[in-house]
């Protein structure tokens, strides 16, 4: 089975049935197996935590458990995957790639480990060749694109991530970039570079627009590094919605809720025809359409 197939089957299909079942994931699309509504709403009320807004001390020892049990997870999947990475050093792709399957593995394991509940929907357009963005209040955010980004994309990340223990090794293992945000010339050259590795080698990029996390839900401003990425490789934009992960896992908290989850991809924006001086308004079309699919409670503030 070749590489790419594998992990489009880890990603979505009979590993993850248990899961799926287990923690209400409803995947929308008509290749994939949807849960009812009625079935996630049940599993949340009924969920150990008690609610979405429970502070009570069971509910926080629960919470507090799970992410132990995530961060251990999580040592023991980068520990292997760095010892695969570390065997296939001398070809890039293949560790991209495997960086990749890493991320679906971990991921699902971990979503399953928090419990939330997730409705997806749009995912006849989760295999593009394209730059993939997300809004970004969340911790599980980086979860939830790690396990449904496709095989063959990269991410974009501050370079000082390769001293994070063990996961910012990894990450420097799987090929992804790096970008010196304090230096604004350095930043626009490795966005540059960014680019030319993108198109050179046929992948996708995942990047969070609004260049930091979002204290309160509401969505911030978008930067216009991917745009400019855009225009240099000619990939589509598959905007990512997610809906939720700032109830679920609050900033600065580690009592992680039941709150329900929504993943939606757009349908892509294409960027063929797109030319450099009207880069401000691509970002703001952008930013509408996101405006438009998130709940009030997660729109920009006024």
């Amino acid at each position: 089975m070749e590489i790419s197939g594998l992990s489009s089957f880890l990603r979505n299909r009979r590993l993850g049935s248990y899961f799926d079942a287990s923690f209400g994931v409803n995947f929308h699309s008509p290749s994939k197996v949807t849960i009812k509504e009625e079935e996630v709403e049940k599993k949340t009320k009924s969920d150990a935590f008690g609610g979405d807004d429970d502070d009570g001390v069971g509910a926080v020892l629960i919470s507090w458990i799970r992410i132990v049990v995530c961060f251990v997870t999580m040592l023991f999947t980068t520990f292997i995957w760095a010892l695969i990475m570390l065997v296939l050093f001398p070809w890039s792709n293949q560790r991209i790639r495997q960086g990749n399957i890493y991320g679906h593995v971990t991921g699902r394991l971990l979503m399953w480990i928090l419990r939330n509940p997730i409705k997806i929907e749009g995912t006849e357009y989760a295999d593009e060749r394209a730059i993939y963005i997300s809004n970004h209040a969340s911790p599980i955010d980086i979860i939830l694109i790690m396990w449904l980004t496709p095989t063959g994309t990269v991410g974009i990340a501050k370079k000082e991530i390769i001293f994070y223990p063990l996961f910012g090794q990894l990450y420097v293992l799987a090929n992804h970039l790096r970008i010196d945000r304090c230096n604004p010339s350095s930043a626009i050259e490795s966005m540059k570079k960014a680019a030319h590795a993108i198109v050179k080698n046929n992948l996708s990029l995942i990047i969070f627009p609004e260049g930091t996390r979002s204290k309160d839900g509401h969505l911030l401003p978008f930067k216009k590094g991917f745009v400019h990425l855009a225009l240099q490789t000619r990939r589509p934009i598959v905007p990512i919605v997610l809906t939720g992960t700032h109830r679920a896992w609050r900033k600065g908290s580690l009592h992680v809720r039941p709150a329900p989850l929504s993943v939606k991809y757009l349908p892509p924006i294409r960027t063929d025809d797109w030319t450099a001086d009207r880069i401000d308004e691509y970002v703001e079309m952008v930013h509408d359409g996101y405006v438009k699919n998130l709940p009030e409670s997660q729109r920009p503030k006024h």
